[in-house]
């Protein structure tokens, strides 16, 4: 009894504390928080130059907007578990919603790639939010990842200060295939995944290099969206809009 009364009080001061709050917390947030981040669900599909589905989960701002600063600023990749679970429940939910995210028959098959980052900057931080967000994603659907379906081969700027022409510019030839696709093309489509979606033009640069190799994407997700759809990205509402939490 007094070895399980020690183990009880330890595993009490023991636990890691809410990165976002600083609260005692059971998983990667705690409850208040974890509560918080829910409420920027705000599920969207949208379509990319008319032809590739893009899924949102929430909007970038309040809980969102920090969990994903703190996760990539403050060292607490461990967030990303929450992020990748969630967005896996989003795209559950928006696949029989959106027919072009549902899988077309029993034999299709896909894999999930996610958004690389330059090798200099992950080593920086330690991890590559994207990667590990689709790991999560991953282990919520089943999809096998290859991690290493794409490669970044040049450093760019950030894309929030950057004109449309520059963003283009900027991103040009930034994108090859990875080991994981180099010698053995996947015979799946594909899912790609990112943490932020803005302008669009880092998603639309990693499809093009999958493209011009004849490998189809089947959608683009991501967990939060900082701005709605500019018309120069040539990105249309389908049917459906916010699924589930306004």
């Amino acid at each position: 009894m007094l070895r399980n009364f020690a183990k009880t009080v330890l595993s009490f001061f023991l636990r890691p504390n809410c990165p976002l709050c600083d609260r005692p917390a059971d998983r990667e947030l705690c409850l208040y928080c974890e509560r918080q981040l829910l409420q920027c669900k705000s599920l969207s599909c949208y379509s990319l130059a008319d032809q590739v589905p893009v899924l949102v989960w929430g909007r970038h701002q309040a809980a969102l907007k920090r969990a994903i600063a703190v996760m990539k600023y403050q060292n607490h990749p461990e967030i990303a578990q929450i992020l990748g679970e969630q967005l896996a429940d989003g795209w559950l939910e928006a696949s029989l919603n959106f027919p072009k995210l549902a899988l077309e028959n029993d034999t299709e098959t896909l894999v999930v790639v996610p958004i690389p980052m330059f090798a200099q900057k992950q080593k920086q931080r330690g991890f590559n939010q994207a990667e590990l967000i689709a790991r999560h994603f991953c282990r919520g659907t089943g999809f096998p990842l290859k991690a290493a379906g794409l490669e970044r081969v040049r450093e760019t700027e950030a894309q929030f200060q950057l004109s449309a022409q520059q963003r283009q510019a900027n991103l040009k030839q930034a994108f090859q295939l990875g080991q994981d696709f180099r010698h053995s093309p996947p015979k799946a489509s594909i899912l790609l995944v990112d943490d932020i979606f803005t302008t669009g033009a880092t998603v639309q640069a990693a499809l093009q290099t999958l493209t011009q190799a004849k490998l189809t994407v089947k959608g683009i997700l991501a967990v939060s969206t900082t701005k709605p759809p500019s018309s120069n990205l040539n990105l249309k509402r389908p049917n459906i809009n916010h699924i589930g939490t306004p």
